[in-house]
Formats: structure tokens, sequence, C-alpha cells
């Protein structure tokens, strides 16, 4: 009988954490197409009801601070999750809990690993680091047009990313919220290489926008090593590949890119990530006093202000996690 040691048991279990994971993010496409033709077409009538009806009822929850379950966030199936880069998280100030903020993390990445691991579960010691901070990572609506998957996604903590829910939070939910938002989305992704600062930040103003409208507090953190987890296949200037890519995202907003990781064996190619250490810094937070309808003026001035800080945080610890003296973001 074949039997597996401590260290190979704990290698199964943070790669079993890992892929139940990225497989859920990457089903979020087609299953929404099939699930619900499914439903529709090939249930029994009276279930097709009971949960199209369930979905319409719980349709808004999403946008209405979410359904976590604090026991769900503490499986130690995220600890193994965790323990595979494995990630870090770091404060450089503290925060407090009478306050409500928005922190805006970076780089995206493919799959943004490090912001799940560390704002949608308790295995990287979030409550530990900000005592009376309720994180709320907010994602693209379409997790939640599942049934079942969207319940297991929003167990976690997560809620939608539009206007409605981010307002929802930040006046409905008292204080001590802390909003998770991934600026640059997927649109980041063609730029997802190991070694590079690109982020798309320029245009990104709408986050800038919220925290004036609210009075919140804005607060920058780098994730070092988010990009090194994939690497991708690029395609030649100009060929038919490249100018499908950037048709596709003329129409509906998301580079589709060749990313690629390891497999389940040894020098394969699959989903996984490389086991790569990540660490998140959070930054300073910072103050932003409240305009409900913000000039574009008004808005570009304090995306300045961010830009700079998080500029700075990024030069203060770059050297610690191999970047040169000279290596600068590069904003798109």
């Amino acid at each position: 009988m074949l039997l597996l040691s401590k260290k190979d048991l704990k290698t199964t279990l943070e790669v079993f954490a890992l892929f139940q994971w990225v497989l859920s993010a990457l089903v979020i496409g087609d299953a929404v197409i099939l699930v619900n033709l499914y439903l529709v077409v090939f249930m029994p009538y009276p279930v097709s009801v009971l949960m199209l009806t369930w979905l319409a009822f719980d349709w808004r929850t999403p946008e209405r601070g979410g359904c976590r379950f604090t026991c769900v966030r503490h499986w130690c199936l995220w600890k193994q999750y965790c323990d595979y880069f494995p990630l870090k998280l770091l404060k450089t100030h503290d925060l407090s809990p009478s306050l409500n903020c928005i922190l805006a993390c970076h780089p995206h990445g493919f799959m943004s690993h490090s912001c799940f691991g560390h704002f949608a579960t308790e295995k990287s010691g979030f409550s530990k680091i900000f005592p009376g901070i309720i994180p709320s990572s907010l994602t693209l609506g379409a997790f939640f047009w599942v049934p079942f998957l969207r319940e297991y996604v929003m167990s976690t903590g997560p809620c939608s990313v539009s206007q409605s829910s981010m307002d929802f939070l930040l006046t409905r939910r008292g204080t001590g919220n802390m909003l998770i938002v991934g600026v640059s989305g997927l649109a980041e992704c063609r730029y997802s290489l190991p070694g590079s600062t690109t982020l798309v930040l320029k245009n990104r103003t709408g986050f800038v926008r919220t925290a004036l409208r609210h009075g919140v507090a804005l607060i920058p953190a780098y994730a070092f090593g988010e990009t090194e987890l994939y690497n991708q296949q690029t395609f030649t200037p100009g060929g038919f590949v490249s100018r499908f890519q950037k048709w596709f995202q003329s129409m509906v907003h998301i580079y589709p890119c060749a990313f690629y990781g390891h497999g389940f064996i040894e020098n394969s190619w699959g989903l996984l990530p490389y086991a790569w250490p990540v660490t998140t810094i959070v930054g300073k937070p910072l103050p932003l006093p409240k305009i409900e309808d913000p000039s574009k003026e008004t808005v570009a001035k304090y995306h300045v202000v961010y830009i700079d800080a998080l500029h700075k945080l990024f030069g203060q610890h770059k050297t610690k996690f191999g970047f040169s003296e000279t290596q600068e973001l590069v904003l798109t």
C-alpha cells in the first residue's frame, strides 16, 4: 500500500487548495451559459423553477453586503492555499475600526491569488494584523450569476464591484469596512509577466471618485511577486493572433491571454501558478475630504496624490524583493 510522507501530503493538499479555486475562477464564463441552459432545459421542471426563483429572489445580495460565513473564511483548506506560494501580508500603518476605507491592490495579475488569500480568508492573519476591520473583496458580477457557485464565492466575503455595492458597504454597514479593489482589472493581464511593473492606472479614476463621495481614506497596496506566478505566450505584433486579441479587447474590454503555469507533474505546464513567494505591503491611508459631487479636476488632483503614494510605497520596498534601485512603476 502506497503511503504519502508528511511532506508529500502537505504538497498534495496545497495543490488541491489552489486547483479547486483556480478551476472555480476559470469556469465562470462557460458555467454561466451551460449551467443556466441545463437548469432550464434538462432539469425537472420543479427543480428549475425553484433554483431560478431563488436566483431571482437573491439576485441583489452581492450588492447588499454579500453573505459571508466566518467558518468558511477559517477553513484549513485556505492555510494550504496560502502556504503553497507562500503568501505574506505586511502593514506599514494601523487602521482605525471607527473609519471606512478603500484599499487598491496592485498588480492585478491573472488570478489575483494574493488578494484572495489575504482578504477572502483568515489564513494569512488579516484579523490579527488589522483588528476590527472587515474586508470585502470586490469582484466581477459574473461570479454571482451561477447558483451554488455564487454562494461558494460569497461565503468567503466577496461582493460585486458595482457602484451600488460600494455605496451600500460604505453607508449601510457601519464603520470598520475595508473595500478591496483590483483597480486595473483584467485589462492588466496583458502586462502580467515575470519582472513586469506595468500597471493599468492612468485612466482608472472611479475608485478615487467613490472615495471622495464618501469621504473615506484610500490605501495603496502592492503585491510583490504576483506577476511571477504565471507566464504567458506573446505573439508577433500585427500578426493574426495579436490582431484578434486587440479586437476581442475592443469588444468586451478583456484582453485574452495565453497564460500558463505548471502542471501536476515536474517540468509540465498547466493552470497551477508557480510556487513563488508573494508579499503584499499595505501602505499609509490617504485621508480624503467628503465631496458629494467631485469635479473632474478634483478627482484628477487626488488621483495624482494616490499615484505618488503608490510610487513611494513601491520605491521603499522594491529592493527587498529583487528589483533594482532604478526600477520604477510604469503606468499606462
